[in-house]
């Protein structure tokens, strides 16, 4: 099966398109990254699911941010996404978390919040509760809200593979509401399984057979971070400069980390010196 892949389709017959999403190394990579509890490994798997669906409805270059914020064991779980499939994300949490803790035992009084960044142009954000038993239904309640367009999700990770599906109506002088709920019937059919070993023609197969389905070319999708020694370079010289000198005076060096893909970045004094000179570390990546 071919893996982190995004396919967009549109159905001839009535003015609604969909998306599907199989992913299985960008998942492992972004889970990988910690010893997250079981509970927590399928979260991710749906939220970067989610977000990658998402990413595939920008219309714009940018990137996109799907949080997940709350007052419970679970502070924080994050996908961020550009309109190039690239994605990376985290979670924090406390204590131990049940296999079958819900949204609400997760987050407590949580909220989802999404946001879109164009290269140019204004930032756009979204906030909604995270009230709905489901991630799925928690998105669709964003897009009742925002773009007041009937949209419906489905989303499934096990902790080796995620998938989700997407349907959305097309602004249309037509009502085509009865198309679309005819649409969800035969997607909510789909079963985790088919989406983790089938094909993507063979699942659109199976669910639209009878219906006019127009698959458009695969999007390959990839976990990529967006840290680097110029960025820990450049977050070093926020910090006042006594207090980076104390810490390489005690330790002999100053370590940055990054908490999405683990990578370190090492200053000695040299490295340090030139930071606050502007100029640039030359030490390599450890």
């Amino acid at each position: 099966m071919i893996q982190d892949i995004l396919h967009r389709y549109l159905f001839d017959n009535a003015d609604v398109r969909g998306e599907l999403v199989q992913l299985q190394d960008s998942y492992q990579q972004v889970i990988g990254s910690h010893a997250y509890p079981p509970v927590l490994q399928i979260l991710l798997g749906e939220l970067l699911a989610a977000t990658s669906l998402l990413t595939a409805t920008l219309k714009f270059s940018g990137d996109i941010s799907v949080q997940l914020q709350g007052n419970g064991p679970v502070s924080l779980a994050v996908i961020n996404g550009s309109n190039q499939q690239q994605l990376r994300g985290i979670a924090r949490w406390d204590g131990e978390l049940a296999d079958d803790a819900s949204l609400a035992d997760l987050f407590g009084q949580g909220y989802m919040v999404i946001t879109l960044t164009p290269d140019e142009g204004e930032r756009y954000q979204g906030v909604v509760a995270l009230d709905k038993p489901t991630l799925a239904a928690c998105v669709e309640d964003y897009f009742n809200q925002s773009e007041q367009l009937p949209t419906a999700l489905w989303l499934f990770a096990d902790g080796k593979q995620a998938a989700g599906m997407f349907l959305q109506v097309l602004p249309s002088q037509e009502d085509h509401n009865a198309d679309f709920e005819h649409l969800c019937q035969l997607t909510a059919t789909i079963k985790a399984e088919e989406l983790f070993t089938l094909e993507a023609q063979e699942v659109l197969h199976r669910l639209y057979h009878q219906e006019d389905v127009r698959l458009f070319d695969p999007i390959e999708v990839c976990f990529k971070c967006t840290c680097s020694r110029e960025r820990s370079a450049a977050a070093i010289k926020t910090i006042d400069q006594a207090e980076v000198e104390a810490i390489l005076a005690e330790d002999g060096k100053v370590e940055m980390g990054c908490e999405y893909c683990n990578a370190k970045y090492v200053f000695d004094g040299i490295d340090i010196a030139a930071i606050y000179a502007n100029g640039t570390a030359s030490n390599t990546q450890q």
